[in-house]
């Protein structure tokens, strides 16, 4: 089952548009994000690496874990790290509310969860709808933004953070991959 299908049912029951899935992408089909949002920002990544969409539940917590590692949940027999991405990226401190998910990951061939303030939507983005990401000094570690999403939905104008997940959650200071976790 694709990640499409598997977030498919969950994400209808939530309320959350999907967009096109379920037909076939045009031959050259932009990249696909599923976007999220930590504070007033929007975020995406890519929809290939989203399993599913989960309501949050308060996960076990985990002794002398970093603050934005949650704890662990039990999936269907498979024990999952679950990880604040406010937390990680420094946002204040988040409310758990009836909006708030964790989105089951798969990285690196691990399932890890990351806790969002709200999912919004499957968004395609055209190669020229992505800028660069823009350059930090050597204090910010932005190297997980690949890029900037910037397009015109109806009458809006939005923007993403196109954030690799996959390098975002094997970075040393998360400290998820290459643990014993699984």
């Amino acid at each position: 089952m694709s990640a499409i299908e598997n977030i498919e049912p969950a994400a209808r029951a939530a309320g959350i548009p999907l967009g096109d899935l379920g037909r076939a992408p045009p031959a050259a089909a932009p990249s696909e994000c599923l976007t999220f949002r930590l504070g007033g920002e929007e975020y995406g990544i890519d929809i290939l690496r989203v399993q599913e969409i989960r309501g949050f539940e308060p996960p076990t917590r985990i002794a002398n874990a970093p603050p934005f590692v949650k704890g662990v949940l039990n999936l269907r027999g498979v024990i999952v790290p679950i990880v604040d991405l406010r937390l990680k990226f420094g946002i204040e401190q988040a409310v758990y509310d009836a909006v708030t998910v964790t989105m089951v990951l798969n990285v690196a061939g691990r399932t890890l969860g990351a806790v969002v303030d709200s999912v919004s939507d499957v968004i395609g983005l055209k190669s020229d709808q992505i800028k660069p990401a823009p350059q930090f000094n050597a204090s910010v570690d932005a190297g997980f933004i690949t890029g900037i999403g910037a397009f015109k939905q109806g009458d809006l104008d939005r923007m993403l953070i196109l954030v690799d997940i996959e390098q975002l959650m094997s970075s040393p200071d998360m400290g998820l991959i290459g643990t014993d976790f699984h």
